[in-house]
C-alpha cells in the first residue's frame, strides 16, 4: 500500500506520517516542508524550549546563550592530546532553532569542490550544480537574484550593520600579503577576503525558528513539542514505526506509518541511533543494549574545524574592549540599537573573513579567518581590558576524525566527545602554517601604525620552530562548533556508511538521518547554511519516495 494511499485512512491521535527529532535548523526546514501537505501529519519534537528570551534574537546574545543551561546543550569534549590535554566547551543549541539560534550568523556555503567530492565518492545528486539548487530555494539575499542568489525565500541573509577601522585596514593588510579582496564568499571558490554575509533581518537574528517554523506553526497538520528527550526508535523488525520520548517526567509514545527523521545533529542524532540499537555491535552490548542493526560508522568519522586564537594587542585604533568597559559608551550602543537597530549590538562573532592557502602548492584554499575587533580568553568570559584584535584561523579540510560515543543508556547523560584534533602530522603542519600566515599579515605596512603586539600564543613560539608552533596551536586551539559526520552519507558498500546518498539509514526500513551528520567530509566553510541544504534536499527525498 502506497504512503497517498495511507494518508485517506483515519489517524489516532498519537499516530503521525512523519516523526521529526531535533527542531534545530534542519528539522525547522523539514517541518515546514512536509507539512505543506495538509494531507500529511507531522510532528515535531524538540528537547529544548522556546525562543523567548530577547537574547536570542539580539545578535550580540551569542554572549549570553553559549554555556547558558537555557539554550546550549553545554556539552564537554574528552581531553583532547593535540591541545596538550585540555577539554573543551561544545556548544549545541538547545532551542527551537538549533545552533541557528545561538550561532555566529554567518552564511557560508564552502566551495563547490567539497560538493563535488561527494558526488566522486558516488553520491549521485550532491554535486556542487545540485547543491547550488536546493541553496537558491529558500534564500533572501540582500545581493538580488543572479546565477548564485535568489530572494523571496525564508533564509534571510544581509551584510553586517556595523564597520570597524581595524576591520578595513586588516584586510588591506591581507592584501598586502597577496589575498585578494572578494565581493561574495558563495559563488563556488571562497578564496579572499570579504565581509560576512549573515542571516539578520533588519539587525535581528534570523534563526531556522523564525524563518522556516514559526510562520507555520499555524498548519493544523504540524504539531510541535517542546522539552521532549527522546529515549528510543521503536522497530518492528527492521521497520521504524516511532519513538519513545519522556516529556515534564511522563513517558510518551508518538507512533509513525510514514517515516521516523532524525535531525538532531551530529551530537544528538548519533546518541539516539546508539540508544536504539543502531550502532558498532560491540559498543552497544557492552551497554546492554539490544542490537538491531550492527552499522560501525555509528558515531565514528567526526570532524570540526579547529579554530587557533591568536590576539594581538593594538593602540590608536578602537575595538570593541574598550568600548564596552565604558558605561556611556556602552548605554550609547543600546540607544543604538533600540532606535536605529545598528552598531556593536548587531555584531555576528565575527565580521571580516578571509579564505586561503596554507601552502601555495594547495590546489584550494584551506584555511579560513575570522576577523574580530575583540578580545577574550573564551566564549563565556569577559573582554579583555586592553584593546586588542582576535585573528581566528582555522583547517578547512582537516584530516583528523573523533568519535561520538554512549556514556551510558540514560538519555540525558551527556555522551562521549573525542575530537582527535592535531592528531595527524598534515593537521599539526596546517597548524604550525597558519600561524606563520597570520603573522605575516600582521606585519604589513598597513597595520604597523596600530603597534601590533602579540598577545597569544606570544613571542616563545617563533616562526622558525614547527614543534613549538605545533605547541603553541595546542595551547590556542578550540572548537568553531561545526560538528559533522558521525552518520555519513556512503555506499552500501562502504561498512563505515550510516546512510544512503537519500538519506535512508542503511538496512532499516522507514528511518532517516537528515542533519550535519550526514556529511561525509566537512565542507570548507561554517556549516550551518549546508545543513539547511541538506534538510532542503532531503525533505524532497521524502516526499518524493512517498509518492513512489
Amino acid at each position: 500500500m502506497s504512503m497517498t494511499q495511507k494518508k485517506l485512512e483515519p489517524k489516532s491521535p498519537d499516530e503521525f506520517d512523519y516523526v521529526i527529532v531535533g527542531a534545530g535548523s534542519a528539522g525547522c526546514v523539514l517541518a515546514n516542508r512536509l507539512s505543506a501537505d495538509p494531507n500529511t501529519r507531522v510532528l515535531l519534537l524538540e528537547a529544548g524550549g522556546r525562543d523567548n528570551w530577547i537574547w536570542f534574537h539580539v545578535p550580540v546574545g551569542y554572549l549570553f546563550a553559549i554555556g547558558n543551561p537555557r539554550a546550549d546543550w553545554c556539552f564537554r569534549t574528552e581531553p583532547e592530546e593535540g591541545l596538550n590535554g585540555r577539554s573543551l566547551s561544545y556548544p549545541r543549541g538547545k532551542v527551537i532553532g538549533g545552533s541557528s539560534t545561538i550561532n555566529a550568523m554567518i552564511c557560508m556555503r564552502g566551495q563547490a569542490a567539497d560538493y563535488d567530492h561527494w558526488r566522486q565518492l558516488g553520491l549521485r545528486g550532491w554535486g556542487w550544480d545540485d547543491v547550488l539548487t536546493a541553496f537558491k530555494k529558500h534564500e533572501d539575499h540582500f545581493l538580488g537574484p543572479s546565477a548564485y542568489h535568489s530572494v523571496g525565500g525564508e533564509w534571510r541573509i544581509e551584510p553586517p550593520r556595523v564597520r570597524w577601522e581595524l576591520l578595513d585596514r586588516f584586510r588591506e593588510a591581507a592584501a598586502e600579503a597577496g589575498i585578494a579582496p572578494i565581493s561574495d564568499f558563495n559563488t563556488g571558490d571562497n578564496e579572499g577576503s570579504c565581509y560576512f554575509h549573515v542571516n539578520q533581518k533588519r539587525g535581528r537574528r534570523w534563526s531556522a525558528a523564525r524563518g522556516f517554523l514559526k510562520p507555520v506553526l499555524g498548519r493544523q497538520n504540524l504539531q510541535l513539542e517542546t522539552h521532549c528527550l527522546v529515549e528510543g526508535i521503536m522497530f518492528e523488525g527492521r521497520r521504524a514505526v516511532g519513538v519513545r520520548y519522556r516529556q515534564h517526567d511522563a513517558t510518551k509514545v508518538a507512533r509513525c506509518r510514514g517515516e521516523v527523521i532524525l535531525a538532531g545533529g551530529s551530537i544528538g542524532s548519533t546518541q539516539i541511533l546508539l540508544l536504539s540499537g543502531i550502532g558498532p555491535a560491540v559498543q552497544l552490548k557492552n551497554f546492554g543494549i539490544p542490537v538491531v542493526l550492527d552499522k560501525p560508522g555509528v558515531g565514528e568519522n567526526l570532524q570540526d574545524h579547529v579554530q587557533l586564537r591568536l590576539i594581538y594587542k593594538v593602540s590608536g585604533v578602537k575595538t570593541l574592549n574598550e568600548s564596552y568597559r565604558r558605561i556611556l559608551e556602552r548605554a550609547g550602543m543600546g540607544i543604538q540599537y533600540a532606535l536605529f537597530r545598528r552598531g556593536p549590538l548587531t555584531m555576528a562573532p565575527s565580521q571580516l573573513g578571509i579564505f586561503t592557502k596554507s601552502d601555495p602548492k594547495r590546489e584550494r584554499a584551506n584555511i579560513q579567518f575570522h576577523i574580530q575587533p575583540l578580545s577574550l580568553e573564551k566564549f563565556g568570559e569577559p573582554l579583555h581590558s586592553f584593546p586588542a584584535f582576535t585573528a581566528s584561523v582555522c583547517n578547512l579540510q582537516p584530516t583528523s576524525r573523533g568519535y561520538v560515543r554512549l556514556r551510558s543508556t540514560d538519555p540525558s547523560d551527556k555522551p562521549v566527545i573525542k575530537l582527535n584534533y592535531l592528531s595527524t602530522d598534515e593537521d599539526r603542519r596546517v597548524a604550525a602554517d597558519s600561524i606563520r600566515i597570520t603573522r605575516r599579515i600582521v606585519r604589513q605596512p598597513t597595520l604597523q601604525p596600530f603597534h601590533p603586539q602579540e598577545h597569544l600564543p606570544g613571542n616563545a613560539f617563533p616562526d622558525t620552530d614547527e614543534a613549538a608552533l605545533v605547541k603553541a596551536a595546542g595551547e590556542i586551539g578550540t572548537t568553531i562548533f561545526h560538528p559533522v559526520g558521525t552518520a555519513k552519507m556512503g555506499l552500501a558498500s562502504d561498512p563505515m556508511a550510516v546512510v544512503d546518498e537519500r538519506l535512508r539509514v542503511i538496512g532499516i526500513d522507514r528511518l532517516r538521518v537528515i542533519d550535519a551528520s550526514v556529511m561525509p567530509t566537512i565542507v570548507s566553510g561554517n556549516t550551518n547554511s549546508p545543513t539547511i541544504m541538506i534538510a532542503e534536499k532531503g525533505a524532497a527525498m521524502v516526499r518524493e519516495d512517498a509518492n513512489t
